[in-house]
């Protein structure tokens, strides 16, 4: 109730997203750890507290301007005591809050909302615990978990509210992801959609972590954890794991007898370098209606330089024929065009991510999309950006 609530009201939404402690506790907006000197000049932090307004499921006007505190008797600079906005009163708001004052501050329009209520009384007393202490603030932007139930997170996404894109960014909630292939440039697809609502995202590659993928994706891993040899899906599955639920470790290549296990994904991710297996994968996804991008890096040296080019192929039930009719996906093991070669740099490997990602969130409407192109390529040299293949 609480975080929905706050969610949902742009008043509360507002001071939670610049740092305040906000919560709602039986009826009531509870700001924690406001600055306030006590009788000795002493820096204290404590507790303001008024009824909340509500229309429906929404915050309203406030009734009146009044809020209650829970702290020892706020005093200005001086060691005086607040005179003329605090009174002493006893009333407990929940078995663990008690409040033993009352503010009275009342502007002659009244407040327009909640956020101008409580910055109001903040700021009043933050002027006199200033000349003590410049640096205490209400607006500590402490870390708030979240439950199983609540979010995929393990702590809320405050970087969608603090951009004004939370209805943009439900576009994003689906039920399953899949990223085939955790090579260097599925690491960083994995690293940019960790942080999308993503229901599950599934994981499926059969190689270890070894000591040059640290090099050419997300993360810093110890020398301890690449001693360990853990695979690579098991690895990221747990540096993950720290920030969001649901991600599901396959410690295995798929191929034609495997390759079903996509047939219940949203959306697919291909960033594996098997043409052959690739084509199975391909195949059983077209038969069931999965959308998916392909991506693929081809460089070479020339004149001690590297140039090359990467490219992104979206296939959909919308349009598909582009796959096989123009070839835009090597099926063929051995490099037998220009995005065969193995070299792999870790910036090109997050620019190939980051085109493949921006794709997928076209096709959710999360970006605007005139092109509706199915196939791109970048080139390094040029510094060129190419879409074809467009419906």
């Amino acid at each position: 109730m609480s975080r929905a609530l706050v969610a949902r009201s742009a008043d509360l939404r507002r001071l939670r997203d610049e740092g305040y402690e906000v919560t709602v506790e039986n009826g009531h907006l509870v700001v924690s750890h406001v600055p306030y000197l006590n009788a000795q000049r002493q820096v204290r932090f404590g507790v303001l507290v008024c009824p909340l307004n509500l229309a429906g499921d929404v915050t309203v006007a406030p009734q009146d301007h009044v809020v209650r505190f829970a702290g020892e008797q706020p005093c200005d600079d001086q060691g005086r005591p607040h005179t003329v906005i605090n009174s002493p009163v006893q009333e407990q708001i929940t078995p663990e809050l008690t409040v033993n004052f009352m503010f009275s501050c009342k502007p002659d329009e009244g407040y327009p909302d909640f956020y101008a209520k409580i910055t109001t009384y903040v700021a009043l007393l933050g002027k006199h615990v200033a000349v003590v202490d410049p640096t205490a603030t209400a607006c500590t932007f402490r870390v708030e978990e979240t439950d199983e139930a609540e979010s995929v997170f393990r702590y809320l996404d405050t970087a969608s509210s603090r951009a004004g894109i939370p209805e943009i960014n439900a576009k994003l909630v689906v039920p399953r992801v899949a990223i085939v292939g955790l090579g260097g440039s599925g690491s960083y697809v994995l690293d940019l959609i960790a942080k999308a609502p993503i229901g599950e995202i599934h994981l499926f590659d059969g190689d270890d972590l070894l000591q040059h993928n640290a090099f050419r994706a997300p993360g810093a891993p110890s020398v301890q954890q690449l001693r360990e040899r853990p695979k690579k899906v098991d690895h990221y599955a747990g540096l993950y794991g720290a920030m969001r639920r649901g991600i599901v470790a396959h410690p295995y290549f798929l191929d034609e007898s495997t390759a079903g296990e996509l047939n219940s994904m949203s959306f697919v991710f291909l960033c594996m370098d098997q043409g052959a297996a690739k084509r199975h994968l391909v195949k059983v996804m077209e038969a069931a209606g999965i959308a998916f991008v392909d991506v693929g890096m081809g460089l070479y040296t020339a004149d001690g330089m590297i140039a090359g080019q990467l490219r992104t192929t979206t296939s959909t039930p919308r349009k598909r024929d582009h796959v096989r009719d123009r070839r835009r996906i090597p099926f063929d093991d051995g490099g037998e065009d220009e995005y065969g070669t193995n070299i792999q740099i870790g910036e090109l490997n997050a620019l190939n991510a980051v085109f493949a990602v921006i794709k997928w969130k076209k096709e959710r409407g999360f970006y605007a999309d005139l092109e509706h192109e199915h196939h791109s390529v970048y080139t390094i040299a040029t510094n060129c950006l190419v879409g074809d293949d467009q419906t």
